[in-house]
């Protein structure tokens, strides 16, 4: 990397050097290309990490990944045209669940944009078409323009709904010399405040209420403290959305988990005569993953929400307050500074056991699977991929913290997210262990990146579960009485796979073989644990 303070420092110069002591990157997620040879030129010695996925799709879930884990921005650089249409699916994930991360990526140059020459990696806008997946998409005309770019991308992380941010270089500009800024220094935000009258007010209709219900959503993780005194102060049962699991804590009194979309809680939801709803969309795959339009609130609704679009959404709020969540969370939390006992702990214990998950058949096999999660590996991140087993866990699993449990069977609702957004949060917080949860069908859109994980030495635990296809998609096509057609697909040997990528891999159908499997996992490396789902049905059915 050149001199910062050298009068030929060039716009990637500039860029890396922004990144890194400015916004406090430490990683980058990319692939090289043609186009992007003069944005590396620099990167090798500028102390930032680079991890080279096999797929720009598995850039951007990764980035997820890490983001989800750590609440920083996950950073990825993009080559023209390919490299954009295969991160677009990865970023509309994180737009739909509000995941922030940063895709530079270059451009053709600036004379040739939009005069359809046939150049190479050429789209007739692509600035255009990654604007749909983004909060915004902007094109650098000007290298001096590059840090207002970014403190405009870093504003949207820090005090606004986040989600993806693109800012495309044209090729011509990456070698282009430019002054470096007068102040370095990071633009200092702050996120919306909440308004101290409409929260008294909601203070108010919530201590007055005999029926009270919180619903926490993933806007909120970042204040578990106050989250958890709020809803003891106010002795209310709560849904804590998949996004936010684990933010009151491992199996809380309070917490319903995320199953807004189940008889008993639907229930409390109608039943409530004020409910309070905070950092979350009232969305679809939350409330009414069943899809029949079932969840009603017929009490008095208040939302807060950082987006006020957001607010006007899916349910009508009778008071609604844009401010960021944690904000309005410790500011609620001050006005029940003791327990009004409204037997709250009694209602959701309650609906937990006409729940009846561990018993339902639909989740009785997956039940010794998280116990033995949980187990052995208690402090775990669980990231997992649209599959059966994600799809248990989303009823069946209480984690001890939050950002420790995220998948992609929300929002956008993608297939092959498990496995690189697993690595991208492994990356991020090497301290903790971390589990894949993927199937034999959704893992083949992104298997290739094993081979990163193996080259990373990542430590992580990809938990197959092996049910030949697509499970919940044959589910849906026997339930409409429509003829079964591309879903009992044929898997490979992910044994022979897995080694060929170089990484350990065992199978397994039972818990003392999973226990054993996790026990003597390598800490060196990804090991890949397949389950044979019909063996382990009949290994729990004969317990």
């Amino acid at each position: 990397m050149r001199d910062t303070n050298h009068p030929d420092m060039t716009c990637a110069d500039l860029l890396i050097r922004l990144l890194r002591d400015t916004y406090q990157v430490d990683t980058i997620f990319g692939i090289p290309g043609v186009h992007t040879v003069e944005l590396y030129r620099g990167l090798h010695d500028s102390g930032l990490r680079h991890i080279t996925p096999r797929h720009e799709q598995g850039a951007g879930f990764m980035a997820d990944g890490y983001a989800r884990a750590t609440g920083r921005p996950g950073v990825c650089f993009i080559i023209t045209g390919p490299g954009m249409t295969n991160i677009a699916t990865a970023m509309g994930q994180a737009l739909a669940d509000s995941v922030p991360m940063l895709v530079i990526s270059s451009v053709n140059r600036r004379d040739t944009l939009g005069r359809g020459q046939g150049r190479l990696h050429e789209l007739p806008s692509q600035q255009q078409l990654l604007a749909g997946v983004s909060r915004f998409s902007h094109t650098l005309l000007d290298p001096a323009g590059l840090p207002e770019a970014l403190a405009r991308a870093f504003a949207v992380f820090e005090s606004r709904r986040p989600g993806p941010v693109h800012i495309e270089i044209p090729i011509d500009l990456f070698d282009a010399p430019v002054a470096p800024p007068t102040h370095w220094q990071r633009p200092r935000l702050t996120p919306p405040a909440p308004d101290a009258t409409a929260i008294q007010e909601a203070a108010t209709w919530l201590r007055t209420a005999e029926r009270p219900l919180v619903l926490l959503g993933g806007g909120c993780v970042d204040a578990p403290v106050a989250a958890r005194r709020l809803v003891e102060g106010l002795d209310a049962p709560t849904v804590t959305t998949i996004n936010a699991k684990g933010l009151l804590g491992r199996d809380h009194p309070l917490d319903l988990g995320a199953n807004a979309s189940l008889p008993a809680v639907r229930r409390l939801a109608n039943e409530a005569d004020v409910i309070l709803a905070v950092g979350t969309e009232l969305g679809e795959t939350d409330y009414d993953v069943v899809f029949d339009g079932g969840f009603a609130l017929t009490g008095r609704l208040i939302r807060i929400d950082i987006d006020p679009e957001q607010l006007a959404r899916n349910h009508h709020a009778a008071l609604a307050i844009c401010a960021d969540a944690s904000q309005a969370l410790n500011a609620l939390m001050a006005h029940f500074p003791e327990k009004r006992e409204r037997r709250g702990a009694e209602r959701t214990r309650a609906a937990l056991d006409a729940l009846g998950l561990k018993q339902d058949p639909a989740f009785t096999e997956y039940v010794p699977l998280f116990a033995t999660l949980a187990e052995v590996l208690p402090e775990a991140i669980l990231v997992g991929d649209s599959c059966a087993t994600t799809y248990a866990a989303n009823h069946l699993v209480s984690q001890p913290a939050p950002r420790r449990f995220f998948n992609a069977s929300t929002g956008y609702g993608t297939l092959g997210y498990g496995l690189p957004a697993a690595m991208g949060a492994q990356i991020a917080r090497p301290d903790l262990p971390v589990v894949s949860l993927v199937g034999d069908g959704g893992i083949m859109f992104t298997l290739p990146e094993l081979a990163c994980a193996v080259e990373e030495r990542l430590p992580l635990v990809i938990l197959l579960w092996h049910n030949q296809g697509y499970e919940e998609i044959r589910r849906f096509m026997d339930a409409a009485g429509v003829e079964r057609l591309g879903v009992d697909i044929r898997a490979p040997d992910f044994q022979a796979l897995a080694a060929g990528f170089g990484c350990a891999a065992t199978r397994v159908g039972d818990r003392d073989g999973l226990i054993r499997a996790l026990t003597h996992r390598p800490s060196g490396g990804p090991m890949l644990i397949e389950i044979d789902a019909a063996a382990w049905a009949d290994a729990v059915a004969r317990a």
